[in-house]
Formats: structure tokens, sequence, C-alpha cells
């Protein structure tokens, strides 16, 4: 650890700073985690007319650059289930019905094995 404050001296009188400190050990970060899926469709909460299927769409990045895939959860309820793993696009169809709202969310996965979550998502089928 290293620490450093500034002393400031005009004429007779002398001012010294608070003392800020930093470490400089080791090896920096070797991989990081992807971001999150940006979710583009639907989005949160659109309702979606009457149809028998919806394109969920999303896009992926990492400063890695090394996104692997994604998991696809997907269904009624708040925790969806796993719908699709190791996805390589980004984009899925799923079958709706009428009337229902849905949930999902998007997995990042790099070749680390670091993961990022989207965050749960909803849109209702009119």
């Amino acid at each position: 650890m290293y620490k450093w404050y500034v002393i400031s001296i005009k004429g007779s009188r002398t001012e010294e700073s608070e003392t800020w400190q930093f470490y400089n050990a080791g090896p920096g970060v070797q991989s990081y985690a992807p971001f999150p899926a940006a979710i583009l469709a639907p989005s949160m909460a659109q309702p979606i007319p009457t149809t028998n299927s919806v394109i969920l769409q999303w896009t992926g990045s990492d400063v890695d650059a090394d996104i692997v895939g994604y998991d696809v959860y997907f269904g009624t309820i708040e925790t969806p289930s796993l719908l699709l793993s190791e996805l390589i696009t980004n984009e899925t169809t799923v079958d709706v019905s009428s009337n229902t709202i849905y949930y999902w969310k998007v997995i990042t996965k790099d070749s680390l094995g670091n993961t990022s979550d989207s965050g749960l998502y909803q849109f209702k089928v009119l």
C-alpha cells in the first residue's frame, strides 16, 4: 500500500492535506464479466397484439470480446425456466397465447465462465 499527501508552504505558513492511499500489488484483472444483455424487444411491459409467436431480441457486449453464448429463460411465472442454453444468436422466437403475461431474461456467458444477468422483463399478449 502506498500513501501520499501534499504539503504547501507559503512564507512562514505550512499546510498539509489529508493522506490518501492506494494499492499497487499483484496482476490486474485478467478477465471481465460480460455486460448484461440489453433487451431490445419486446420492451418492458410492452403490450403485444394477439399473435401466436413473439421474437425475443437482445444485444450483448463484453470488454474482452469473448461472449460464447446466451441462456434464455422464458415462462408465465416470475421465475421463468430455462428455454434455451448456449444460444449463439441474439434472438429467438417463442410461442405465446392471447391474454397472457410472459416473463423472460437473458444470461450472457463468456469463454472464462463469467456471466451476467439482463434482469427480468415482461410483456403481455393481448
